[in-house]
């Protein structure tokens, strides 16, 4: 660990952690007092510089983040999840294990990720059907993207959707309704196009690029 980050009270972090310069973690949110939220992030964490994450964050083991992400209050983060730099995760949300995040991802309050999934750079999830609403914060719902779903670069992901197991959305697409399992979707707003399963390698390196549920 260097010597140039803030560290507040209540914060566990496990073995093997390493702890970029400038990063603050424990940061209580506005109305909660230092410490007062209990923050964990398990062992071999990599924690790189200018990261900040709030307090009452619970991060499992092998966390990665890149330079400069913004973590805030109370998500439930499980093991081995890696958030690019840049990329801000609000709070309340629920990420599952093995969920990689690329560079300048942005996702709101009660998003689920599940096991596995993959977002691409840029991509954007929103959760407010009527911003500015006077009541806008009691119907703020994020999409659920499910297992092994992939999601394209620049990709736009509106609120209260789901996104199925092993579904495949293209780059800079914009996601209006639910999406199939296993299905390849694209376009402005995204229609389903295909099916995972029939994708070809573009250069005949691999007979399919992507296992489908049914072959495991």
């Amino acid at each position: 660990m260097t010597k140039h980050y803030k560290i507040y009270k209540n914060v566990k972090i496990g073995e093997n952690a390493d702890i970029g310069e400038h990063c603050v973690i424990g940061l209580p949110p506005s109305g909660a007092s230092d410490g007062e939220l209990k923050t964990i992030i398990g062992k071999n964490a990599v924690i790189r510089s200018h990261t900040v994450i709030y307090a009452g964050n619970v991060i499992g083991d092998g966390f990665h983040t890149g330079h400069g992400v913004l973590v805030r209050e109370e998500n439930m983060i499980g093991n081995d999840v890696s958030v690019g730099t840049h990329s801000v995760i609000e709070h309340h949300t629920v990420i599952e294990d093995g969920v990689r995040m690329h560079t300048n991802v942005f996702i709101p309050e009660t998003t689920v990720l599940k096991k596995g999934c993959w977002i691409g750079p840029h991509a954007v999830f929103t959760n407010a059907f009527h911003p500015l609403c006077p009541i806008v914060k009691k119907c703020l719902k994020g999409a659920t993207v499910m297992e092994g779903a992939k999601i394209g670069a620049n990709a736009t992901v509106l609120p209260d959707l789901t996104i199925g197991k092993g579904a495949l959305i293209g780059a800079g697409s914009v996601v209006t309704k639910d999406c199939d399992p296993e299905s390849v979707y694209s376009g402005i707003p995204a229609v389903k196009i295909m099916a995972v399963k029939d994708l070809k390698c573009k250069y005949d390196l691999i007979e399919r690029p992507y296992e489908t549920e049914e072959e495991k």
